[in-house]
């Protein structure tokens, strides 16, 4: 069995409700680590003494787990008076109508419950539905670049963050040697099963061609701006009749699965959202990767770009795209609770054009928040004009915003 390593910052925030009888829904794309924290959860609660019934829909033991009578039954089998009782179950949103046994055993106060979920519509429908007021929920992630350094147990180098920007940050990973095809080979099995079991089976989505043909166009145009119309209107020119509505449904059952994040465009000096106009990112860099014949040299700046959004989230902020007056564009407008932060994405600032460009757009934001310039370029370390930081892309993704 694989060593579980663990990821401190979920678990603390989970502490807190331990106990208490709330439901703990842990929300993620496939693959990002959710179970790995669900059973370093079940072995703290083991250790303690407590009695713990663990349910993995991925497992065929519990196969037969397909409806809440049969997950109503599983839990009565096994709870033991007595003792305190915990009930984790993983990949919950395939058992039909778990949302009803969940309901009635915390309205008996019969055991603590954790679940994990890979569809946003179980939030939206079956959770929402049923148990409002009744659960948290805690949405995990793929590793940051400074867990991703200690899973693979690297140290911080430009071949650590070359890695990072390649492979992403599954967890797995961990357990396989750093070389394209193998890794790439794994991502393309996960990306499969996301595609086909979250999405085209979940949603009921006929066109599947079409479904991987948008995906693809997503990850060749991570961090421009979207809009349906304007790509109904190319898939025509390519003899391809899909309509800008649905365009829309199916960028959201790709939302759906948490295989991309949709970041809306607002008004940086006000934050009026605007109707259209939007930005995608990947929830992992190497599940972008795998599939698009990958090219480290073409991509660099659409990869800095993404992994900015992703540390952006681990850091808990929302996270939009700004725009000036006059059209200029700042990458990302963060917000989370009263804090701000801005930040301009870029490869190299290897012109006079790109370093009034970058900076330029910032000091036009006139307030104190904190604003930043992230590249690559070696000399950034400590510099700053006039209070905009200019930092490295490995050092901003270890920073603590």
């Amino acid at each position: 069995m694989n060593t579980l390593i663990a990821r401190q910052r979920y678990t603390d925030l989970i502490a807190p409700f331990i106990d208490k009888n709330i439901i703990k829904v842990l929300t993620g794309q496939r693959r990002v680590g959710k179970s790995c924290i669900l059973r370093q959860l079940q072995e703290q609660m083991r250790t303690a003494g407590a009695n713990t019934i663990y349910i993995n829909k991925e497992f065929d033991e519990f196969a037969a787990i397909r409806t809440n009578e049969d997950l109503s039954a599983y839990v009565a089998a096994n709870l033991r008076p007595g003792v305190p009782n915990y009930l984790f179950v993983d990949e919950v949103q395939d058992i039909q109508g778990f949302e009803h046994t969940l309901r009635s055993l915390q309205a008996q106060d019969a055991c603590d419950i954790f679940i994990t979920g890979s569809n946003a519509t179980m939030l939206s429908s079956e959770l929402s539905s049923y148990l409002a007021g009744r659960y948290v929920e805690f949405h995990i992630h793929s590793l940051t670049y400074a867990e991703f350094l200690q899973f693979h147990r690297l140290t911080p180098s430009t071949q650590s963050l070359r890695n990072y920007l390649t492979y992403g940050g599954l967890p797995y990973l961990s357990n396989l040697p750093l070389q394209r095809d193998i890794v790439f080979e794994y991502l393309r099995n996960v990306y499969s099963t996301i595609l086909l079991k979250d999405i085209v089976k979940r949603e009921g989505i006929r066109n599947v061609d079409f479904l991987e043909s948008l995906a693809r166009y997503t990850a060749d145009n991570v961090g421009n701006l979207f809009s349906a119309n304007n790509i109904s209107r190319y898939l025509k020119s390519q003899r391809v009749n899909i309509s800008p509505l649905q365009v829309i449904n199916y960028l959201r059952t790709l939302q759906n699965a948490y295989l991309i994040h949709k970041v809306r465009r607002v008004d940086a000096a006000g934050l009026k959202t605007f109707e259209i106009g939007d930005k995608y990112y990947f929830e992992d860099l190497g599940l972008r990767n795998c599939h698009m014949g990958f090219s480290m040299q073409n991509d660099i700046s659409k990869l800095i770009e993404n992994a900015i959004y992703l540390h952006l989230l681990h850091q808990r902020f929302d996270v939009f795209t700004g725009q000036l007056p006059g059209g200029s564009e700042i990458d990302f407008v963060a917000r989370r609770d009263d804090a701000v932060v801005y930040v301009q994405a870029t490869y190299r600032m290897d012109s006079e054009a790109t370093r009034e460009r970058e900076f330029g757009n910032l000091l036009a934001i006139r307030n104190n928040y904190p604003k930043y310039v992230v590249s690559l370029d070696e000399w950034t370390s400590g510099s700053n004009v006039e209070g905009i930081h200019h930092v490295h892309l490995a050092d901003f993704l270890q920073m603590d915003l």
